[in-house]
C-alpha cells in the first residue's frame, strides 16, 4: 500500500496558537507535551513553495537547506512584492512601529501591519515587546530607521541567536526593564514623522505562549531533512518557526521552516519506539556532547 503522504506548507500562528499547515489546508497543532513523528518520502524531493500564494510553475527543486523554501525566480517575485522590500509604499493599510526583546541585550525595532496584531512577533520568537507608534506605512518605516541609528539596535537577529538564550533567560521584571529603558528613550528622541502615532510601552510577554519556562538547553540543531530521513520527539516548547523537541539524542531545535516543501508522511503508531527518532543531519551545539553531525 502505497504511504499517504502530505507536502508541508509551514508553522502558522494563530490565536496565539502554533499550527503546522499542510497543502490543500489541513492543520496539526502542535501543543506542549505532544509527541510528533514523521518521514520523508524515501524518493522525495523538495519543490519550490511558490510566490504570493501562487505554485511556482517549474516545481523546481530547492536546498534543503533553504529556510526560504523558493527557487530563485519565486523568491524574486515574493520579494518584489514585501513591505521589508520597500516595493509596496502604496499600501493604505496603518502599521505599527515596534521594540522586541529576544534575550539580553537582544532587541531590534520593526514594523507590522496593524492588521496583524501580534503575529508577526509571535512568528519572529519576541520573547517580549511593546508598541511604539501606530501610523502610514512609509511614516512607520522613517521612524524604524531613525530609532534603529539613535538606539543602536538592529532590524534583524540571527535565529542562531535567539535559540541560544531561550533555555536561559532572566525573569520578567529584568526583561521587562530593558525594553521599558529603551522604549523611554524611542518616544523622547525628535525626528519623528508628524503622522506618526506615539504610542504608551505595554509589555507583551510570550514566554507562557511559546513554553520556555524549565526549557532545556539545546543539544543539537537540525541543519535539514534529507529523503529517506525521521524526526520524532516531544513537544517542549515552539518559539518562532523553532520547534524544540526531545528526542533520543537529546533536546533538539527543528526550524519548521525546513519542512516546507517536502511531502511527509506519519511514523508507526503508539508504542512502537518512533517518537524519539532521528535520522536528519543535526549540528551539534558547543558545549552539548552526544548528537553527531550527519545521519545516525
Amino acid at each position: 500500500m502505497a504511504q499517504v503522504a502530505w507536502r508541508c506548507a509551514g508553522l502558522r500562528w494563530g490565536d496565539a496558537e502554533p499550527v503546522l499547515m499542510w497543502e490543500g489546508g489541513r492543520r496539526s497543532a502542535l501543543p506542549r507535551g505532544k509527541r510528533v513523528a514523521f518521514g520523508v518520502l524515501r524518493e522525495g524531493t523538495r519543490t519550490c513553495v511558490g510566490a504570493r500564494g501562487h505554485g511556482c510553475p517549474a516545481r523546481a527543486e530547492v536546498s534543503g537547506r533553504s529556510t526560504g523554501a523558493r527557487c530563485d525566480e519565486c523568491a524574486r517575485l515574493d520579494r518584489a512584492h514585501s513591505v521589508a522590500a520597500d516595493t509596496v509604499a502604496d499600501d493604505p493599510q496603518p502599521y505599527h512601529v515596534y521594540l522586541a526583546w529576544f534575550g539580553p541585550g537582544m532587541v531590534k525595532v520593526g514594523i507590522t501591519a496593524v492588521g496583524r496584531g501580534s503575529a508577526r512577533l509571535l512568528e519572529q520568537g519576541a520573547v517580549c515587546f511593546s508598541w511604539l507608534g501606530r501610523g502610514p506605512l512609509m511614516a512607520a518605516r522613517r521612524a524604524e530607521e531613525v530609532l534603529r541609528a539613535a538606539l543602536r539596535v538592529p532590524d534583524r537577529i540571527p535565529y542562531a541567536d535567539k535559540r541560544a538564550v531561550r533555555a536561559a533567560l532572566p525573569g520578567p521584571g529584568e526583561r521587562g526593564a530593558e525594553l521599558v529603558g529603551l522604549h523611554t528613550r524611542a518616544v523622547a528622541l525628535d525626528g519623528w514623522p508628524e503622522s506618526l502615532e506615539r504610542m504608551p510601552c505595554r509589555l507583551v510577554d510570550h514566554s507562557e505562549v511559546f513554553g520556555l519556562a524549565a526549557l532545556p538547553s539545546v543539544d543539537g540543531v537540525v541543519s535539514e531533512l534529507v529523503a529517506g530521513g525521521a524526526v520524532g520527539g516531544e513537544v517542549l516548547a515552539v518559539a518562532g518557526p523553532d520547534l524544540h523537541l526531545a528526542t533520543a539524542r537529546g533536546a533538539v531545535v527543528l526550524d519548521t521552516r525546513l519542512m516546507t516543501g517536502w511531502e511527509l508522511t506519519a511514523l508507526g503508531g503508539a508504542g512502537r519506539g518512533d517518537e524519539g527518532v532521528l535520522t536528519v543531519p543535526v549540528r551539534e551545539v558547543k558545549g552539548s556532547p552526544g548528537v553527531q553531525e550527519g545521519l545516525f
